[in-house]
């Protein structure tokens, strides 16, 4: 039964979403994935092919923006993001930052993805922090 777990797949497609501080970071990055995938494949006895099919470039946040929000929320983490959806899509038309909230499972975009409601409401609550911070 393909998919099963006893079962040895004669093909596997897989999907990789790297992201870096830099697009030449990534970049590397994914040239050293590729080179590792198929110098492992082929010390195994099977093949590998990997192909590019989407890129973009890492999005910028407003850097006035973010240093407004550090402000107001004080010793919280600040951390990178390359995303190319969300509040990345206004970034290159409107001063645009994101608010992240704690995810224990650390899985994103998929159904399994999980907040505690306590942390959902101190994102809400420093939501508002940061909105009354720019009236």
């Amino acid at each position: 039964m393909p998919g099963g777990t006893n079962v040895i797949a004669s093909t596997v497609h897989a999907w990789l979403d790297a992201r870096a501080e830099t697009d030449a970071e990534t970049r590397a990055l994914v040239t050293e994935i590729t080179v590792r995938t198929v110098a492992e494949a082929s010390l195994n006895g099977c093949s590998a092919t990997v192909t590019e099919e989407s890129w973009a470039p890492r999005v910028a946040f407003d850097k006035a923006l973010r240093e407004r929000f550090a402000l107001a929320l004080g010793d919280v983490p600040r951390l990178s993001s390359g995303a190319g959806h969300d509040a990345g899509v206004l970034a290159g038309r409107v001063p645009s930052a994101m608010l992240f909230v704690r995810n224990p499972t650390g899985i994103s975009h998929a159904p399994e993805e999980f907040a505690e409601p306590s942390d959902c409401v101190a994102g809400v609550e420093a939501l508002e922090q940061l909105l009354r911070d720019l009236l």
